[in-house]
């Protein structure tokens, strides 16, 4: 019979308990900007990449292209995205913050950098960018690539 294995000591364990804290305390945090995690990946993606398609943005979010195709719908919607009512090229319609988009991102980011700070707060920044390091490594090991 096989020992009881303590998830406790389990890394991939630990992980899962780390991200489902870490998204509900962002979910609380994005809460009174009107925005849920994905919304912000979504707005943080095309602040730093305009133009990306839709299923660029939900590979960089996590999520299937039919969420994001709903995500994007309701930024639009809001006012926040911008996206063309054609596509220049095939069937991908990029999307562009817009003036609003922008707004709410900068207070959005404010609430998850703080909650990023509170999860931090134990660790030194070398301590912090070894981390960084070390996880970026973790998943690259995982998709069989170097780490970025």
């Amino acid at each position: 019979m096989n020992a009881p294995v303590d998830l406790g000591r389990r890394i991939g364990y630990q992980l899962k308990k780390l991200d489902t804290a870490l998204r509900a305390e962002m979910e609380a945090a994005l809460r009174p900007h009107g925005l849920g995690v994905t919304q912000y990946a979504c707005l943080e993606l095309l602040d730093q990449q305009p133009g990306l398609s839709n299923a660029e943005l939900a590979r960089g979010a996590f999520v299937t292209r039919q969420a994001m195709n709903v995500v994007l719908r309701g930024l639009q919607d809001d006012g926040l995205v911008h996206r063309a009512d054609t596509a220049d090229h095939g069937r991908a319609r990029p999307a562009t913050l817009t003036s609003a988009g922008r707004a709410r991102l900068t207070s959005g980011r404010h609430a998850v950098l703080a909650v990023e700070a509170r999860m931090l707060a134990g660790f030194d920044a070398d301590r912090a960018e070894a981390l960084l390091t070390d996880l970026d490594a973790m998943a690259a090991a995982l998709r069989g690539t170097r780490a970025e």
